[in-house]
């Protein structure tokens, strides 16, 4: 009997991305024998016991409803294999994991944090980027002068009347020569590398919607790349032999040496059919292999 597998996907709506790379990864999992579901996660006709492994592919809605969509995880870890692991989506889904990474040795972006109620520190010199600590997809994040502190000031009133903390990272302008890097592992490998360009540029609101992978190519990381993001992976709490997949995004600190910007567990976008193809074959035997 072949394996039954769920690819989890989100409900289209006006603000969620299209996962490209579902349907190629769909009919390669079909072609190699699994027996295979797209489902969403929050569909509560699913019975999620009835399948082999469960993959979180795109929910890339889940920033707008962490609690609920940790829920369903926890739910669906009870009675299946999910992958990755409910405890690692607890971790990953707060941005406050990159000082778990930092206290561990990993290079990161320098990073405070404001939440609600706490009076806000803002830097006064260099640019600076505010996110939430649980957000995807550029999502209520923008870059500032000190000049701007206004406006600064009225992204952080937006976000904390929505519960939201928030980040606070110098803007490293060596964003704007070399990109951003993201480093993807499938399986425990290395799958496949690609570079972006800048997501943030000067005077865009935070509530405007962004292109979240803009100018992507294939890149070949190097050593110290590679370096930084197996120190990532192996600073994950319960270690990184529990992960499916994986994703470092790269840049460059002050020192020009590669930091990690984010460690991507939940829903990685992964690049297959935009600059990768040959790659969802190798992602299609690593779920069977999972799934058996």
């Amino acid at each position: 009997m072949p394996s039954r597998t769920a690819l989890v996907t989100c409900r289209p709506g006006p603000h969620i991305s299209v996962d490209r790379d579902l349907p190629l990864l769909a009919a390669e999992l079909e072609r190699s024998g699994a027996a295979v579901t797209v489902a969403y996660w929050d569909d509560p006709e699913v019975g999620w016991a009835a399948f082999d492994l469960v993959v979180i592919r795109s929910t890339w809605d889940y920033s707008w409803r962490r609690e609920e969509f940790l829920e369903w995880a926890a739910h669906c870890a009870s009675v299946t294999r999910l992958a990755n692991p409910v405890d690692v989506l607890r971790w990953n889904t707060d941005k406050r994991y990159l000082g778990d990474l930092a206290r561990a040795g990993v290079p990161t972006v320098p990073t405070s944090y404001i939440a609600p109620g706490q009076i806000p520190a803002l830097p006064a010199d260099g640019e600076y980027v505010i996110k939430p600590a649980s957000g995807a997809g550029a999502r209520y994040a923008a870059r500032y002068t000190p000049a701007e502190r206004d406006v600064a000031l009225r992204h952080l009133a937006r976000m904390h009347a929505e519960g939201l903390t928030a980040m606070v990272q110098p803007y490293l302008s060596g964003i704007d020569v070399n990109g951003e890097r993201a480093v993807l592992f499938y399986g425990g490998a290395f799958l496949h590398s690609v570079r972006k360009g800048a997501v943030l540029t000067p005077g865009v609101a935070y509530d405007e919607r962004k292109v979240a992978h803009p100018g992507l190519e294939p890149w070949q990381p190097t050593e110290a790349e590679r370096a930084v993001a197996q120190a990532a992976l192996a600073a994950v709490p319960g270690g990184s032999d529990q992960l499916l997949y994986a994703r470092v995004d790269l840049v460059d600190g002050a020192d020009g040496r590669p930091c990690v910007m984010e460690l991507e567990l939940v829903e990685p976008n992964l690049f297959l059919g935009s600059v990768h193809p040959g790659s969802v074959r190798a992602v299609a035997e690593a779920i069977v292999k999972a799934a058996t």
